[in-house]
């Protein structure tokens, strides 16, 4: 059971619930959960058997959301139960349903063989004795049909119905006649009517669909391999250093602030940052890149990744769920119990269905027992039987929510983490991709190219002394640097220190969006970035200093000013490389049709640069952060279907405002959160990559519910009688149980499929 804080109030859990089969079945508990007191939303799911309840603390328990489940016939988990002790328990349930499904289809087989006219008579006499039919049929009837009561009672009781509902007004009836012909088997002969008990009927279409679901059960099981696989991932101990001894402890004993010493082949146990030793790492689970990747001190290391080649040591940062692994199987786990919009077409049809079908069965009967062939009663009863089999809405269940969970398990082994089933389907719809620049087309590990001194100044903040003045001025830069985000400054700062320049500590930092940073230093106000800061505050910018850096903006460089009081005194020019990936990746989108535009707070000359080496359609420069979701809603506005792909803070409200939001996985929480999708391989061919899984996923969806909604429009009609007039054709409750089992594994199946599909 996750569980996830929202505000103080209200928090989001998810609750297993038992005796899910249908659409209908959704329909009804998710209508109880939504009615219950203090709850905001509820979203249940057939394939994952899950429920995501936002509620209220104050005003709602999970034991009245437990109560409320309750009266509808099916049964909430209140325990928080891990996924092995889950998957456990599911096993013991599947071969629970498979001794059901034998003993059912066993005692079915024995009385057809006693009741069937051309096979009774090679049976032995006991076979074809009633009242043996009768004690074989009864466990079946009650002990293995017992789930279909269980959640039909209560249904019936609320004024409600699902597939249960079906099963067991039709085998019941069957059941009812049967036993009612073998006491007053006199009653019937004087009705003119043959005094012969279906139980083989009842028994066999109880065991039939009981198969039907344990096949059900295991091809869905095949949908959650993603998940399977993460969690096997998990290292299940750590070498920590204590007293300067190493203990071997289980991974749950682990905290924050351990040191852990890894070895050669060794899975690195939590997430951390190296303080001793170098290595090469295996990172290709969290991001699909199959080469390694060298590691040194300072370097960060996510858990369940492989150790290839150094011994290291490091501290634990996150550990339990706080770790990339565990947040990337909440994510995977959320993602596949959410629903998609498509979904709510098979939920409404479904909340109609189960009622129509019940007034269709009593049509049926109502029609054969008036106008139908001696004897009439029988086809009456038969035929109804068959129509309430039939008509179970399972296919329709299942058609969208196991093909999302395949889906979504693709993109988490390619290393693309969707967010929710709504995202999944809304991307291929996307007609325009905004890319930030920095830090998404381009590496963002910029580095410094030119530092051009524009004022020779005697004295300088940081020292009072008179040093070499490039590295001053590097320094002072550094200094200020030290406390932003920005890559930028990260190339600013790893220039200092290659440098071996000791920082000063700078004070009332602060930085400003679109602009830059400032700083005090010895009570001297310290200025650095672009040219609209400088004018911003006063600073002046001559004519050759402007050409000098418009010279270096046209090489694709950006350029940066540093001013003490008012006055310049350098300029850094930077260079960030682009991405290897990055071209292929926008080429693909453009063959696609897609609109590619890119993003970026840098003047207008150098993001040019840039946008002319990767082919990008428009350039949207010098826009500031809180200005780039305006530019989203300004696209949005003129009609298209907008894909947003950045990885940094000021991302993070044109991440949330777009269509979709997609966030590299080297980007910040923030991007991260904001976002509807994100790429932790850092792939941009990933891009791609989930708009193909989308359409793959959506053409799924929709072959499903055309099989689904197909199957039960076609076969209502046969199963009521449709063709006897005609052909002579009757649709036995036999093999109607028959053909509603195969409905839900054809769509389990049809969605397994989507495993082969190649999306990079």
């Amino acid at each position: 059971m996750e569980t996830n804080k929202l505000t103080n109030k209200v928090t989001k859990k998810t609750f297993s619930i038992k005796g899910l089969h249908c659409a209908s079945c959704i329909r009804v508990t998710e209508r109880a959960l939504k009615k219950t007191p203090g709850v905001k939303d509820a979203v249940v799911n057939l394939a994952t058997q899950k429920a995501m309840v936002t509620y209220d603390t104050d005003n709602c328990t999970p034991e009245q959301l437990a109560e409320a489940i309750d009266k509808t016939g099916y049964i909430l988990e209140l325990e928080d139960t891990s996924y092995a002790e889950a998957s456990e328990s599911k096993e013991k349930e599947l071969k629970k349903l498979l001794n059901k499904v034998n003993v059912s289809l066993g005692f079915g087989l024995l009385i057809f063989w006693g009741s069937f006219p051309v096979l009774m008579e090679t049976a032995p006499a006991i076979f074809r004795n009633f009242f043996f039919q009768l004690l074989l049929a009864t466990p079946v009837q009650f002990w293995a049909g017992y789930e279909f009561y269980r959640a039909t009672v209560p249904a019936l009781k609320h004024r409600s119905a699902n597939m249960d509902t079906l099963v067991a007004l039709g085998t019941t009836v069957a059941y009812i006649y049967s036993t009612f012909v073998t006491f007053f088997p006199e009653v019937i002969i004087n009705l003119g009517l043959d005094p012969m008990p279906y139980f083989d009927v009842a028994v066999i279409v109880i065991g039939l669909i009981l198969l039907g679901r344990y096949f059900e059960a295991k091809a869905k099981s095949g949908t959650s391999q993603a998940i399977k696989k993460l969690i096997g991932l998990q290292a299940k101990t750590a070498r920590v250093i204590r007293d300067k001894k190493e203990v071997n402890l289980p991974i749950e004993q682990v905290k924050i602030g351990n040191i852990i010493r890894v070895r050669p082949g060794e899975k690195i146990p939590v997430d951390g940052v190296i303080i001793e030793g170098e290595s090469s790492i295996d990172e290709s689970m969290i991001t699909g890149e199959s080469i390694p990747v060298d590691k040194t001190k300072g370097d960060t290391v996510v858990g369940a990744t492989m150790n290839k080649s150094g011994t290291f040591i490091y501290k634990a940062t996150k550990v339990g769920a706080e770790t990339m692994l565990a947040q990337i199987i909440k994510l995977v786990e959320e993602a596949q119990g959410s629903k998609a919009p498509i979904q709510r077409l098979a939920d409404i049809v479904s909340s109609y269905f189960v009622p129509v079908v019940i007034m269709l069965a009593f049509l049926t009967f109502g029609v054969w027992y008036i106008f139908g062939p001696s004897p009439a009663f029988l086809y009456a009863m038969l035929n109804t039987v068959a129509v309430l089999i039939i008509a179970c809405p399972c296919a329709m269940g299942l058609a969208t929510p196991t093909a999302i969970m395949v889906g979504t398990g693709i993109g988490a082994e390619h290393g693309i983490l969707i967010k929710d089933a709504e995202s999944l389907e809304t991307a291929n719809k996307i007609n325009a991709i905004v890319f930030d620049k920095t830090g998404t087309l381009t590496k963002g590990k910029p580095e410094v190219t030119d530092l051009i001194v524009l004022d020779k100044l005697e004295e300088y903040p940081s020292s009072g002394a008179k040093p070499d003045q490039e590295d001053e001025i590097l320094k002072l830069a550094a200094s200020i640097e030290k406390g932003s985000e920005h890559s930028l400054a990260e190339s600013i700062v790893k220039e200092a220190e290659n440098k071996k320049l000791v920082l000063s500590k700078v004070e009332k930092f602060k930085a400003i969006p679109g602009y830059g940073v400032e700083g005090w230093l010895n009570k001297q106000k310290i200025l650095l970035g672009n040219i609209k800061l400088m004018k911003k505050n006063g600073v002046r910018i001559d004519s050759t200093q402007v050409k000098t850096t418009e010279k270096l903006e046209m090489d694709g460089k950006t350029v940066v000013y540093i001013a003490v009081d008012q006055k310049a005194l350098g300029l850094i020019a930077i260079a960030d490389t682009i991405k290897d990936t990055a071209k292929d990746a926008l080429t693909s989108l453009k063959k696609r049709g897609i609109e590619i535009l890119m993003i970026t707070g840098d003047n207008e000359r150098t993001a040019n640069a840039i946008a002319k080496k990767l082919g990008v359609d428009r350039v949207l420069a010098e826009v500031l952060p809180d200005q780039k979701e305006n530019e989203i809603k300004k696209l949005q506005t003129a009609g298209k279907k907008v894909a947003m792909v950045g990885d940094g803070i000021n991302d993070a409200p044109a991440l949330a405002a777009a269509d979709i939001g997609i966030a590299m996985g080297s980007g910040t929480d923030v991007a991260i959160e904001a976002a509807d999708i994100t790429l932790i391989n850092k792939d941009l061919k990933s891009v791609t990559a989930a708009i193909e899984l989308s359409k793959k996923t959506m053409r799924t969806i929709k072959l499903n519910l055309i099989w689904a909604f197909g199957y039960n429009v076609l076969l209502i009609p046969v199963a009521m009688g449709i063709l006897y007039p005609f052909f002579g054709i009757l649709l036995s409750p036999i093999f109607a149980s028959v053909a509603m089992a195969s409905s839900s594994i054809s769509v389990v199946s049809n969605s397994l499929l989507l495993k082969r599909v190649k999306i990079l």
